[in-house]
């Protein structure tokens, strides 16, 4: 195995460490794929709690002969400068770096530039087909514990489940704090931009802005377009996208597109690791158990590059 240091975007604004992990020998040009993290600032082994997917997914791709590029979020760096700009979105956020990590991997010649592809865990997953479709041009998308919904939908969905594991008295004031925050949700659609930019809804830095650009540009959307390989997985214990809202709602979406492939990992959470409590409420506890990616996951999306 060798690891390599690198540098995603190097040259602009906000250049980012990162690693490439390569076999050491290698039969000509290999596959490669790049990794791209959920929801808040996170580092390139994709550190939660104490597990470290990311690191994981490089070492378990690597044994099956798979290149893979893995990388520093922005916020994680710059989350200073970041969160006193209202029209930060995803695109700053997640997509632009996602593509030049691609760009980085055809320029390798070490990489075979036809079989470079994409996983996006958690809200990277929603926002693995638009990466696609704005320039990372993969030869197949891989989504883990994504979700067709917006994100505001998922997260009043987690504030519903959370309320349900109350005593009656926190639930009594949580619930007006849930209803507060859901009618700041059913605006964000007759807002203008500019609105959006100064309308915060969670907390003073996160605008309305930011849910409204992503809720605009729906991955359902690019997905029911989309004829090339797409691997949907997701672990049946997983609270935070679930298997119900979540991933049987891609199925009912997309199931007669012979191009996509549904994999679901019995009693595995969202880090697609043994699931421990089942709860919303204790996910960051269960999170802290260190725990390692069931192997299995490894096999199939390493079966289904190379059989791409």
């Amino acid at each position: 195995m060798v690891e390599e240091k690198i540098v995603v975007g190097e040259g602009t604004k906000y250049p980012l460490n990162g690693m490439l992990t390569i076999p050491e020998e290698r039969n000509g040009t290999i596959p490669a794929v790049i990794l791209v993290h959920g929801s808040g600032p996170s580092n390139m082994d994709g550190k939660v709690g104490n597990n470290y997917i990311f690191k994981e997914f490089a070492e378990g791709l690597l044994e099956r002969g798979i290149a893979v590029l893995r990388y520093d979020k922005r916020t994680f760096v710059y989350g200073k400068e970041l969160k006193n700009d209202n029209g930060l979105s995803v695109r700053e956020e997640t997509i632009e770096d996602a593509i030049l990590a691609a760009d980085l991997l055809r320029n390798d010649p070490r990489i075979d530039s036809n079989k470079i592809f994409i996983i996006g865990h958690s809200m990277g997953g929603m926002l693995a087909p638009r990466i696609d479709a704005e320039g990372g041009n993969f030869a197949g998308i891989i989504i883990m514990a994504g979700s067709p919904r917006k994100l505001e939908e998922i997260m009043m969905t987690q504030n519903d489940l959370a309320l349900k594991s109350l005593n009656r008295v926190i639930r009594f004031i949580a619930k007006k704090q849930v209803a507060a925050l859901s009618s700041k949700f059913d605006n964000i659609y007759n807002l203008t931009d500019e609105e959006a930019k100064s309308t915060p809804v969670l907390g003073k830095h996160v605008k309305a802005y930011y849910l409204k650009e992503m809720g605009e540009h729906p991955a359902i959307d690019y997905l029911k377009d989309l004829d090339k390989p797409v691997l949907i997985m997701q672990g049946e214990k997983d609270v935070q996208s679930t298997v119900e809202d979540d991933f049987e709602a891609y199925k009912k979406q997309l199931d007669q597109k012979p191009n996509v492939t549904f994999k679901l990992y019995p009693n595995l959470n969202h880090l697609f690791m043994p699931a421990i409590y089942g709860n919303i409420l204790k996910v960051q506890k269960e999170y802290k158990v260190a725990q390692k990616v069931d192997s299995q996951v490894f096999k199939d999306i390493a079966d289904w590059i190379h059989s791409v």
